[in-house]
């Protein structure tokens, strides 16, 4: 539920962020994560936990870099390029990515299930291993939604482009805030993602010398960069993070999914028009391929019963439970051997 509301907010967001298409992108979103992190800051007050450490800060400033700045600057981009149906069936592919990128990274802690009964240990974490022939077909499904949407909407080269951009720093986004969770935890990875954004934006804006453009914003973008900081920034991103901590990789990127579905559907509500049919056809080919990979057995082949469930753990100082049959079937096997 927490990562199908973020992708469905954050699907929405698309036809929203146009009110934002005709104001300085660098201020824009400077002012937006600047929201964004004091209210994140007032919730990091209440909870308990630490301040990240240096290496930490490293991996949030790249996080700040991509998957917030860099992907919103893209999005943005792209909608004066692209319409936002296509923008958002562009960004779906991210769920194919994490497949591809999750088996490659297996072993690593950012790549491992993290949730409390699917947590692996580093002794029982599979190693690497290749995408399943399933989530090839998956992709290639993908690609042929995108060619639908792309023939029954409209988007230029520049447009795609920017979109592709957007793409790698959606997954960029998963990816870098994975190996945080368990240690800092959503509020926190979330807060210090959005404060390291805003000094980033604001010395983009001077080095391009957009801050020359800055103005009021009217009463509409007013209400765009409000909806982007509250529900966009601080309520999806504590959603998706905790669905991410919760699922792992590859198994909470498939929800992204619903990015193309609920892009056309803002897009329709908002501008009180049907969607066209090729980019309708196109975006419900793409959701059945994502989901169709959701049946994808993450474990692999490979994995043991050992692998899928925690091991139990006795009192400190004592052996592990059911350390004891485990030996005695050992010096049974041994003893057929002699």
């Amino acid at each position: 539920m927490l990562c199908a509301t973020a992708m469905t907010i954050l699907g929405t967001s698309f036809p929203v962020s146009r009110e934002l298409t005709g104001y300085p992108t660098l201020t824009s979103q400077a002012v937006r994560y600047l929201i964004a992190a004091a209210l994140l800051a007032a919730l990091v007050r209440r909870s308990a936990g630490r301040a990240p450490y240096r290496r930490e800060l490293l991996r949030l400033a790249g996080l700040a870099a991509t998957g917030l700045a860099a992907f919103n600057v893209c999005v943005l981009a792209a909608l004066r390029h692209a319409d936002p149906a296509v923008l958002g069936t562009v960004i779906g592919g991210t769920p194919l990515l994490l497949a591809i990128l999750g088996p490659v990274l297996a072993g690593s802690r950012a790549s491992t299930w993290a949730g409390p009964v699917r947590r692996r240990s580093r002794r029982g974490a599979p190693g690497r291993r290749r995408p399943s022939a399933r989530v090839v077909g998956c992709g290639a499904v993908v690609v042929a939604g995108i060619a639908l949407v792309q023939g029954g909407g409209h988007a230029s080269a520049a447009g795609l482009c920017w979109a592709l951009g957007a793409l790698a720093g959606e997954v960029l986004f998963s990816l870098l805030a994975a190996p945080l969770l368990d240690e800092l935890g959503p509020v926190r990875v979330s807060a210090w993602a959005c404060a390291l954004a805003v000094p980033q934006l604001a010395v983009a804006a001077l080095v391009t010398g957009e801050w020359h453009r800055l103005r009021v914003p009217t009463a509409a973008e007013g209400v765009a960069l409000l909806y982007l900081a509250v529900v966009l920034t601080v309520v999806a991103f504590l959603c998706w993070y905790g669905g991410l901590r919760r699922l792992g990789v590859e198994r909470a990127g498939m929800f992204a999914g619903l990015l193309p579905v609920a892009s056309l559907a803002g897009t329709a509500v908002i501008d009180h028009t049907a969607p066209a049919p090729g980019a309708l056809l196109g975006t419900l080919v793409v959701a059945a391929g994502l989901g169709a990979g959701l049946a994808v057995d993450w474990a692999g082949p490979s994995a043991t019963a050992t692998d899928q469930a925690p091991v139990p753990v006795g009192p400190v100082g004592s052996e592990p439970a059911g350390a004891a049959p485990v030996e005695e079937a050992r010096s049974a096997a041994r003893t057929r051997s002699a």
